[in-house]
């Protein structure tokens, strides 16, 4: 997704849990990236070309390294790990068809509100239908350039990421839904860290 979505996830997701110091320092881990070393040659970090198990792994290596972090009152490190793993989470509904397969699954002739949306449904997250877009350089780069995007998606396939993505509004209705379970999954993310966690590890992470 595009920076200005990735921070109104986090911050809505995140926001009453953690002080604004430590916000700060996730959002800033979570928008880092998208630096340029982390856009090319890092499929992990955002699920594209299909690297659903190499995501998931780095996934949970960083929820890893919160835990071990904690342990060794090194907040710092956490919240680094943390907005780190929360990107990579966001992008799944951002990069891949789940938002499409799940809207195929509603009543026909229904569209719920995107605030309906399950970001977990089990079905989906091994459906052999599932996908996401695959990145073909050097022309997707070409499609960050406004006025040249439009003519690059053209020449690209439909499996590219250029038609895939969901990474703004200008992509269609669907962009909602990619938003709301993005806020979710972000949400699951917080417990599936934190249940875990000592009382002590806790006040450290939040720094309340």
């Amino acid at each position: 997704m595009n920076r200005v979505y990735h921070i109104q996830i986090t911050t809505k997701a995140l926001e009453k849990h953690f002080s604004p110091a430590a916000l700060q320092k996730i959002v800033e881990a979570n928008l880092y990236q998208d630096r340029l070393r982390g856009q090319i040659g890092h499929d992990e970090y955002h699920f594209d070309n299909n690297a659903f198990e190499a995501s998931y792994s780095y996934i949970e290596k960083k929820r890893s390294l919160v835990r071990i972090s904690l342990m060794a009152d090194d907040p710092g490190t956490a919240w680094k790990a943390f907005g780190r793993l929360t990107h990579t989470a966001q992008d799944f509904y951002a990069h891949s068809n789940y938002i499409d397969l799940w809207l195929a699954r509603q009543p026909e002739g229904t569209r719920p509100a995107p605030e309906q949306v399950h970001p977990m449904d089990p079905d989906l997250l091994h459906s052999p239908e599932l996908r996401s877009g695959k990145v073909y350089l050097p022309w997707e780069v070409f499609t960050l350039v406004s006025f040249l995007e439009p003519t690059v998606k053209r020449l690209l396939p439909r499996d590219s990421h250029a038609w895939m993505n969901l990474d703004s509004p200008k992509q269609g209705y669907q962009f909602d839904y990619a938003v709301q379970a993005a806020v979710k999954r972000t949400g699951i993310e917080f417990s599936e860290i934190t249940q875990v966690l000592t009382q002590s590890q806790l006040q450290s992470f939040l720094a309340k």
